[in-house]
Parts: structure tokens; sequence; C-alpha cells
């Protein structure tokens, strides 16, 4: 690697490329971050991940929306909410993540650079800066990290105002009164959600029949009748026709005739692979419809050996948290060091208001498998610490095995259910059984108490094992009197 100027270049800071980097930083390799913009964090600090939840936090704080069920509908913190008073905490948030970021790069000895890179061979990039310079760098090996980029197609009139994609739509001027979310995808439903609470009229379009299709289909029945209830106009089952842009509101055309208006459009209809200003072609790496990269999903290699791609880059499952492991997972790999491989269940989490988070099978892939199960549901409403917290809905479904008596798959949906799920998460992995939730102890009052509920509703109706009977002693043959 001493004929290289580096051992590692990665293009982009985001999840996968900050860990990627971390690693080969504390293996004393000589690292590169590049990255297009001249703050490191790429989407998920900028404009994704942190963003989105930093104004859901937000949202929920100023709206008094963990309070209504005590205090009515019409509680709220702060009388009058802003874009300002949004903007605020997102700001704040953001500054603060990008410190940390660079922290960590100074103190694990990896270099930076700002700008635009492109392959121009096998092992060699060309950056062209802000300031119009270009540079040329050489590596033994290369990590793309570049994550994704908003789907902006020719029918939608974007305007960065009224009608916008989920970059521009955390630049907004105003709260609109009114919003239109074409897409019911997880960035869709998040923000569509979000809104709701803050006493936006929501109207969420999904051209499809149904939506968020590998979450479990009870827990989707579910979200559907609290989002409702909340306020979301939910239109499935009919694609847009035509969007105009009349200046005082937008109007959308569905196939089926009907119309809706409001102040403004958010369009999360998919993500792009940001993969077209690295020429590819000059070293032989194809992609999909999408641009996003294949890749060897054990290594992370692509179809040339030394060049790896980690992260939305590479598509499902694109969240953060893999990211992490997939950085670092294929750091690992790229220096020839060994490493701990990644576990096979991962948490899923889905930002929206209520909450929804799964680890492990649903029942419909349970059903499709052949598997005999059986099923333990918990409401919040169930626990005292539910009460406590005026949670009127919520819910925790757990799946077991008939056969091995293992869980299979955890869904929840309700407050705090992306932190709830990684009980879930270590007990499949550890390939516990139904049985550690009726053994064992839960702090009460927790929400936590929900996954005993659970537990105890499955086991109860499940066969008891036979080392659990109870075995009668054979009774004593009396002795014969003497005659």
């Amino acid at each position: 690697m001493s004929d290289f100027d580096y051992d590692l270049i990665i293009i982009g800071s985001g999840p996968s490329g900050r860990s990627a980097a971390i690693q080969a930083g504390k293996l004393q390799h000589r690292v590169l971050v590049i990255d297009r913009h001249d703050r490191l964090g790429g989407v998920s600090v900028h404009t994704g991940t942190i963003p989105s939840k930093t104004l859901r936090e937000t949202v929920l704080n100023l709206s008094g929306w963990r309070e209504r069920s005590f205090y009515g509908r019409s509680y709220r913190v702060k009388d009058q909410i802003r874009a300002e008073d949004l903007k605020a905490r997102l700001h704040m948030t953001l500054d603060h993540e990008v410190d940390v970021l660079e922290h960590q790069f100074n103190r694990n000895h990896v270099d930076t650079l700002s700008g635009l890179a492109k392959f121009i061979g096998p092992h060699e990039v060309e950056v062209a800066t802000d300031s119009g310079d270009t540079t040329r760098l050489t590596a033994a090996k290369f990590l793309i990290a570049t994550g994704t980029k908003t789907y902006r197609p020719n029918y939608v009139p974007f305007n960065g105002k009224t009608v916008v994609d989920g970059d521009d739509f955390l630049e907004m001027a105003e709260i609109p009164r009114s919003l239109v979310v074409i897409g019911a995808g997880v960035i869709g439903v998040e923000y569509a959600t979000m809104f709701s609470a803050l006493d936006v009229r929501v109207t969420l379009i999904e051209p499809r029949e149904t939506f968020l299709d590998f979450i479990d289909t009870r827990l989707i029945h579910e979200f559907t009748h609290q989002i409702r209830e909340n306020g979301v106009d939910l239109r499935l089952g009919s694609a847009v026709e035509k969007i105009e842009d009349a200046g005082s509101h937008v109007e959308v055309t569905l196939e089926n005739g009907r119309h809706v208006r409001a102040e403004m459009l958010l369009f999360a209809a998919g993500r792009m692979g940001a993969t077209s200003a690295l020429n590819l072609e000059a070293v032989g790496i194809e992609t999909d419809h999408r641009n996003r990269i294949n890749v060897d999903r054990k290594t992370y290699q692509t179809s040339v050996p030394h060049i790896y791609a980690t992260g939305d880059v590479i598509g499902h499952p694109s969240l953060a948290s893999t990211s992490l492991q997939q950085g670092r997972v294929a750091a690992c790999h790229a220096l020839d060091t060994p490493t701990l491989p990644e576990s096979p269940w991962y948490p899923y989490g889905i930002y929206s208001v209520p909450e929804m988070s799964t680890c492990g099978m649903s029942e419909e892939e349970l059903q499709e498998r052949g598997i005999p199960y059986e099923v333990g549901v918990a409401r919040f409403r169930e626990t005292s610490r539910g009460h406590i917290m005026g949670l009127e809905h919520g819910m925790l479904k757990m799946l077991f095995s008939l056969k091995t008596r293992r869980v299979l798959g955890v869904q929840i949906v309700g407050e705090g259910a992306t932190e709830l799920i990684h009980i879930a998460q270590a007990v499949l992995n550890l390939k516990g059984t139904v049985d550690y939730f009726v053994q064992n102890t839960f702090n009460y009052p927790t929400l936590a108490e929900a996954y005993k509920i659970a537990g105890l509703d499955a086991f109860n109706r499940m066969p008891i094992p036979d080392e659990f009977k109870v075995r009668k002693k054979p009774a004593a043959k009396k002795k014969a009197k003497s005659a």
C-alpha cells in the first residue's frame, strides 16, 4: 500500500463513510474522506436522519402532543409555533453533530477534503474543489459511501417554496395550514404525521393500495387507524395525474378524478443513488435503474474487488444504523483485519407519530414459510406506565415458534417503540424463547413491562413443555396381609 497516497479513500462522510474512516484510523492506516460539501456528515446529518428526527422531537415538545390526553387537544406548550421555532433546535443539533464528527476524525488522524470526486482509473480519483482547483489522489482501496439524493420527476413543478422535495422542506419559510404529501414511504409517512401533530391539515397520497409493505399487516392496520384519528387524510390506490402550482395553492388531480388542494406539496416518492458524478464507467462498475450499486452483502465489495460500497447507495435497508455497521465491516475487510460479522436480526425504526419499530419476521413471513407460531399482544394502556403517560394507543406484538418456543419477531407501534425494540433484538439474536419474558422481572412501572404481558399472553395459549409438567409419583403397593 505504500505505493499509493492513501491506504483507503472514502467518498462520502455519512454514517457508513464515517464508521469506515474511524475504523481505518484506529487500525493506524492512512485514510482520506472526500465529501462534496464543506461540512461533514452527509445526507444523514444535513437533510435526512438527524434533521427529520430533530424536527419530530421539536414538534412533539412545542405542540404539547404527549400531554393532550390529560389537558385536551388544544393544549400547547407554545401558543403560536412558527417555522423559525422548528429550525432553531434543528440548527443547534446539526452544528453539534458536525462538531462531534470533526473531533472524531481529528482524534483518529483521518484526513478530509471538500470537493467532488470522480474515478479516472482503477486506483485514482480526481477531486474538483469549490475554488475550481483539481487534484489527483491514489489509493490501494476505495469505499463509495455517497448515499442518495431526492428523486425529482419532470411532471412535478418544483419551485422550492410551495412544491418541494425532502431537502427543500426543511427550509420552509412558514408552516403551511394544509399540506399534501405524495409518497407513503418512510419519509412521506414521517413528515405527514409530524405536521398532523401541529394541527396542519395533511393529505397523504400513495398510488399503491398498500404502504410500508415490509411492516407486519396488523401493525399497519393499527397505525392507519391512529393516524386517521389524528387527522391524516390517507388516499391509497390512485396515482397522481397532474400537479398544478396555482400560486396561492397547489392543485393535485388524481387518476380517479378526485382533486386535492393545499398550501404546500411535499414530493417524497423515492430516492436515487448519488453515483452519477463518480464516473463509475472508468472502473467498470454498473448501477441499477435507481443508480444504486450491487455489492457482496458479506464483504461489501463491488464487482471491482478493491472498490467497496456501503450505506444507502447499495439500497435496502437504507438505515443509518445498518450503514454504520456496513462501513465498519467493509473497512476491516479492505484492510485485511478480522472482525465480528453483523448480527442477523437488526431493528427497523420509523419515526412517525406514533413511532413504529420491528425486528425479526412478520406474521405474513411466518405464514409464507409454513412455520407454526403463536402470537402474544400487549396494549400500552394495559401498563401502569401507559396510564401515567396518558397513552390511549400503542401495541406490542410478539411471535413465537410453537416447535422451539423461540422468539421469531416483534412489532411495536406507539410511544418509545424505537427504544423498546432493542430488548427484542437482544433476545432474538441470543435465540431466546417465550420463557424468558415469563421468568424475568421488568421494572415497574415501565412500558417495557409490555414484553411480560405479551409473553404471558402467548405462554398461556401454548402447549406446556414436558419438563414443566408435574409428574405424579406412582402409588406405593400395599403389602398383602399374612394369613
